[in-house]
């Protein structure tokens, strides 16, 4: 590759790092908008937010050389501008249609890291043409009050600019009184006292405009009018603004002025609250958007195209600061292995040693910084979630409210990427299948709008996310009768409800009467299970009928570097890391015993299953230890299983490497990894063995 494509490359992958966290935020703002449409009330500065993110977009999309990217964006960017200048509504038609340009810039931004942007020309031409048909000026009301019968002052009506003069238009149609606040600020900190007289302001209405103004201590003071629609009283202002010292000018020309000193703006403190609102409405599309929506369907994805990890420079400062280190102590040990070649070697081989434990201790820390560097909050994959609830209640006609906790809990950026589909497909089925309609639940004393909790938590050294739901639960008996009909079993007499939920994730099976968009497919939970197993995870379902039901993903917090116990069984070393590793024993054969034909043992109290690796893996086992065995007890989250193993070979830093696509259907190995003296072996998937002993095949 050349210097120039080399350095093309990078230009891209820095324009789709900024770019997607550009259209992820358009995505969720606009959410936030069509909530508060639904509501028949919107704030602007929200869609002035979008309409700069939209403009910014192009911009860079431009600059990088993505025209089509930067297209799209640009007619996006004018429906945003008519619909703050009021040439058109903000209709579910027009709302719809900037949902669209949302998807179709991801689909393109996929496109641009496959250099596969032609592919979705007629998609853009086909977008660009449904925003054409919109774009209709909306016929502006007679009956508005003149501008001119406000009685505000020509410099400050000339000094507005068309928007501001549309919010003023529009504040007037919605029968807000108008008022003009003159404020006063000290030069050395206008710009605190202004910022909290203006979210004051907003507290009780739109801020329409500022505008620098003439004062009386023009040296010492800068002066500003504030042009504000509000629908308080000006007895109710003039409250609101006592102690503020400005001066309130009502729109009909009188004057009332308050003597009260400024007293120092409060902070104010906001609490996000995520909600996600149903759109049971029919929405009219023009033809071409239909053509729009077609030509852009693709395999819905939460996964991030960018393989960007935006990283705080203190942690990057403090990495180095641990190289620098590793270099001296690098230099100690080249010092003493100079002096050993003149001197004796027993003391020199001591110093040596202690040299090597320094230089050890500073790589650990390199280590530990280098995986703080690869750590990143799920709050980014939250961020995805509520824009899919936002869009399958919209689909379904439901109302439901998302409610998110744990999003500081940190997690390596690619396990991330990797349950982000799992994850979502999750989300979905709990809006499809569990969460029951308005009327059903108000049916059954239900609140009509459904809850999805999003919850993450570490756990030792693992991290849990649950999805739970206060839907209808899972019907057991339903499942047990859906398998016993596609021949999945033969008998489930016997069949406890745990093993039926098992079911769940066998490849085609489903238990949906109707098939939608969202699942009833028969694909999907077995890929979920599968996903999150080549992640070392795993997946639990409880469900409690009329209730809800709770998926709860255990995941490791990193799989990068990692610390594993070797062991040797049947001929053949493995790697168990050692998260995954809850203690060791020694155990006599008097100490096994079978429990309808599955060995266990007890253990202060409690069974313990055991397996046997050549079960497992099938090998054919040619010496068999009559003595004493060794059994390492593996953990995730609740669940405990022991493995029977002939020798126990220590502890080793790892690098799992994957297998590849070939041993995917592997069950029970996570990877290989190098031990440095050339030999390869394979690491064991706790979280996947524990899985398959439990349903049964692991021996």
């Amino acid at each position: 590759m050349t210097a120039a494509a080399s350095s093309s490359s990078d230009a891209a992958r820095d324009f789709l790092a900024e770019a997607e966290e550009v259209v992820e935020e358009l995505g969720s703002q606009l959410a936030d908008l069509a909530d508060m449409a639904e509501e028949g009330n919107w704030d602007p500065d929200l869609l002035n937010a979008i309409f700069r993110g939209a403009h910014s977009l192009k911009g860079l999309a431009g600059m990088f050389g993505f025209s089509m990217v930067a297209e799209v964006a640009h007619h996006a960017e004018n429906l945003l501008d008519w619909l703050r200048m009021g040439k058109v509504t903000l209709n579910p038609t027009v709302i719809e249609l900037l949902f669209s340009s949302v998807k179709l810039l991801t689909t393109l931004l996929r496109a641009c890291s496959t250099n596969t942007l032609e592919h979705h020309r007629a998609a853009a031409e086909a977008h660009a043409a449904a925003i054409a048909t919109c774009l209709n000026p909306v016929e502006p009301d007679q009956d508005l009050p003149l501008l001119e019968q406000l009685g505000l002052s020509e410099t400050l009506m000339g000094a507005l600019t068309e928007y501001e003069e549309h919010r003023l238009k529009e504040n007037c149609s919605k029968g807000r009184l108008i008022y003009v606040i003159h404020a006063s600020f000290e030069l050395t900190t206008f710009d605190q006292g202004l910022s909290g007289l203006t979210d004051l302001l907003k507290e009780s209405g739109e801020v329409i405009s500022t505008l620098p103004s003439v004062g009386e201590n023009m040296e010492t003071h800068i002066d500003f009018d504030l042009l504000v629609g509000s629908s308080k009283t000006q007895q109710e202002m003039s409250a609101l603004l006592e102690g503020q010292g400005v001066t309130i000018l009502a729109a009909d020309g009188g004057l009332q002025a308050t003597a009260l000193q400024p007293q120092p703006p409060s902070a104010a403190t906001t609490v996000p609250v995520v909600a996600a609102t149903s759109q049971a409405a029919s929405i009219p599309i023009p033809a071409t958007h239909e053509q729009t929506a077609a030509a852009t369907e693709d395999p819905q994805s939460a996964k991030s195209m960018s393989r960007t990890v935006r990283v705080d420079i203190a942690k990057l400062d403090e990495l180095m600061n641990i190289v620098g280190e590793l270099v001296l102590a690098h230099s100690s040990i080249a010092t003493i292995a100079n002096r050993m070649r003149a001197e004796k070697f027993s003391r020199m081989a001591i110093d040596l040693g202690k040299a090597a434990k320094g230089l050890e201790r500073r790589l650990t820390d390199l280590q530990n910084g280098v995986m703080d560097i690869r750590m990143i909050p799920v709050g980014q994959l939250y961020e995805k979630m509520s824009r899919i609830v936002r869009k399958v209640c919209r689909e379904q006609g439901k109302k439901i409210d998302l409610k998110l906790f744990g999003a500081e809990t940190e997690l390596d950026k690619l396990i991330v990427e990797d349950i982000a589909d799992p994850l979502m497909h999750i989300i979905r089925n709990a809006i499809d299948h569990g969460i029951e309609s308005a009327e059903k639940r108000l049916a059954v004393g239900k609140d009509e709008r459904g809850t999805v909790r999003l919850s993450s938590f570490q756990k030792g050294n693992h991290v849990v996310i649950e999805v739970e739901d206060d839907g209808a639960g899972i019907n057991v008996d339903k499942i047990k009768q859906k398998a016993l009909a596609k021949g999945l079993v033969s008998d489930i007499s016997n069949m406890t409800d745990r093993e039926a939920l098992d079911l769940i994730f066998l490849p085609g099976f489903s238990t949906a009467d109707i098939i939608t968009d969202i699942s009833g497919r028969g694909v999907g939970m077995d890929v979920v299970r599968n996903n999150i197993a080549a992640v070392s995870g795993m997946v639990d379902i409880e469900t409690w009928p009329g209730k809800g039901s709770r998926f709860t993903i255990v995941l490791p917090i990193t799989l990068a570097i990692i610390k594993a116990l070797i062991i040797f069984c049947a001929g053949r070393t493995y790697a168990v890391p050692i998260t995954s590793v809850v203690e060791s024993l020694i155990l006599a054969p008097s100490d096994i015993k079978t429990v309808e034909g599955k060995e266990v043992v007890n253990l202060r109290g409690h069974t313990l299953p055991l397996l046997r690796l050549e079960r497992l893996f099938r090998i054919d086992r040619v010496d068999v230890s009559p003595g004493d065995q060794y059994v390492v007890v593996l953990g995730v989250a609740e669940k405990r299983l022991g493995i029977v193993v002939d020798d126990l070979l220590g502890q080793q830093d790892i690098v799992i490497k994957p297998l590849g696509p070939a041993f995917k259907s592997v069950r029970g190995i996570s990877g290989a990894a190098d031990l440095g003296d050339q030999r390869t072996i394979l690491v064991l998937d706790a979280g996947g063995i524990i899985a398959e002993t439990m349903r049964g095949s692991g021996g």
